[in-house]
């Protein structure tokens, strides 16, 4: 029986806290906020105690969630690694690559799990993807959502289309030798709205669109090989492989077969803490470890930085 606690009870917070409190094998000891009436609502939801100090935690649990805004993701996350707890920090790790290289080495020393929340990696429609890469080509993602105050605390680099960077650094695999981009502030004072390009060592070349001022949410990537296109809607949970097919549509011209798969679970939270909890328990390392969300954050930080500089 694994003592879990979540830090932080807002809007993810309080998803996380669900999911420990209904999940076998482990016991929500906690959740802890500094604003007691969103802490002892969730609480009160979860069965559970609510903590008004998160050091409270740090003797009484095994395993702890982070979801409290990104300026405090390495305090929290240091001290409950320090204390012998593992972490499943939210995205972005940490708000500088010096505090996600002192995780990553606490978690590495004390032999802890460190796991990022990159949530989209444990949606459906990805797990079937693996099996039909074959050296990408292209790579064109679109992640555009509506405007949401709670996020403000980060642009929409850090916030939506890190998923995205996540997702095609683990899938490409290559030395990046090249990055352009650009974006624009339209309602805060920080980046809306950005686009990115990425070159790889192997000649693999992404096209990445983030948008936090959409009418219509869209959550797409394509993935251009030779023979085939992997196409994956997040969104609906629908994976569609396109590749050349027997016979001929046009002389010279091969059919273009299809198969079309829809996920039905969308519980991708769910399965991302039974990762983490099967990780703590088997010494395993977590499909987004420490080292990915520090490499995530790295790209980030360097297309914030064009775009940021641009701006200026």
């Amino acid at each position: 029986m694994l003592r879990t606690a979540v830090v932080g009870t807002g809007y993810l917070g309080k998803f996380h806290a669900h999911k420990y409190a209904m999940l076998p094998g482990c016991q929500l000891v906690g959740v802890a906020d500094i604003d007691e009436d969103s802490g002892r609502v969730v609480a009160r939801e979860c069965a559970t105690e609510f903590f008004g100090d998160y050091q409270q935690l740090l003797d009484k649990v095994d395993a702890v969630s982070v979801a409290v805004p990104t300026l405090l993701h390495h305090k929290i996350s240091r001290d409950f690694l320090q204390a012998g707890v593992h972490v499943l920090v939210e995205k972005p790790i940490t708000s500088s690559l010096n505090e996600a290289h002192e995780l990553v080495q606490i978690a590495r020393n004390q032999q802890l799990v460190l796991q990022v929340g990159c949530l989209e990696r444990f949606n459906e429609a990805l797990t079937g993807v693996g099996p039909l890469l074959n050296r990408p080509r292209f790579i064109e993602s679109h992640r555009l959502a509506g405007f949401k105050p709670r996020s403000m605390d980060i642009n929409v680099v850090m916030d939506l289309m890190i998923h995205d960077l996540d997702i095609i650094l683990s899938m490409v695999n290559q030395p990046l030798v090249d990055v352009a981009a650009n974006g624009a502030a339209v309602l805060s004072d920080s980046v809306d709205i950005a686009q990115a390009r990425l070159t790889f060592s192997g000649g693999c070349v992404a096209n990445v669109t983030a948008s936090r001022i959409s009418q219509k949410a869209k959550r797409k990537m394509h993935i251009f090989q030779e023979n085939s296109c992997i196409c994956i809607d997040f969104q609906s949970l629908n994976l569609s492989h396109f590749y050349k097919g027997k016979g001929e549509m046009f002389p010279g011209i091969p059919n273009i077969d299809c198969d079309a798969l829809n996920y039905k679970d969308s519980d991708s939270l769910r399965r991302e803490i039974e990762d983490f909890l099967n990780c703590v328990r088997h010494s395993k390392t977590p499909r987004v470890s420490g080292e990915d969300g520090q490499r995530a954050l790295e790209l980030a930080t360097r297309i914030s930085d064009i775009i940021e500089g641009d701006i200026q």
